[in-house]
């Protein structure tokens, strides 16, 4: 390990907050927890965005930090659904976007998007207004996918992770960048595993 790489994670190490080190460990529990279905995914996330809205409002990053509150009432929202969304109140299963779906999300991610990107143009100081806006509705679409078990919501996942690492530090939340290049990991396997439990119930149905 060079000299300089050294002293850059010293110097990150220095500058991180203990809320933004706890952030991070239960962001990435809650992510490897939806990664494997497993419903304690939720509770751990509402611990993540809660520590995460004061942190973003801090290095002003508006619209994440108005994401965390909207994450906050989606894990709500998703806890309640992984537990009783299915049919006759089961457990939700794994399914794929419909046409119909896709139809009415990305309209939504362009206003939204957009529109926000306007409304923090005007009346903040955000430094990457749009940028920052369009994440923030990549990200609502990618939540609310996940509330409802659907596949897709990973991809969308490991585009938002790609972009959000180097916006990170350069922002000065250098462990905030490495939660989310492990997120951009997770987000693989979510795809992989989420992808599988699919196949395995369709086989299931088949075989009823």
């Amino acid at each position: 390990m060079s000299p300089d790489l050294v002293h850059g994670l010293t110097a990150a190490a220095r500058s991180t907050s203990p809320a933004e080190l706890i952030a991070v460990a239960f962001g990435l529990l809650s992510v490897y927890l939806s990664a494997r279905e497993h419903i304690i995914s939720w509770p751990t996330a509402i611990v993540n965005v809660a520590i995460f809205f004061f942190l973003f409002w801090k290095a002003k990053l508006y619209a994440d930090a108005v994401l965390q509150l909207v994450y906050l009432a989606l894990s709500v929202y998703g806890w309640y659904e992984w537990r009783f969304g299915g049919a006759q109140h089961t457990r939700l299963k794994v399914s794929r976007a419909t046409s119909t779906q896709w139809m009415a999300l990305v309209p939504l991610f362009l206003v939204g998007g957009l529109g926000l990107g306007a409304l923090l143009a005007r009346y903040t100081d955000s430094p990457l207004p749009y940028f920052d806006a369009l994440l923030t509705a990549a990200s609502l679409v990618a939540q609310w996918m996940m509330t409802r078990k659907l596949l897709e919501n990973w991809l969308i996942w490991i585009a938002a992770d790609i972009v959000y690492v180097p916006v990170f530090i350069r922002r000065g939340l250098p462990f905030t960048a490495l939660q989310y290049a492990v997120f951009l990991v997770l987000a693989a396997m979510g795809w992989f595993g989420w992808r599988q439990s699919l196949r395995t119930q369709r086989q299931e149905t088949v075989s009823a």
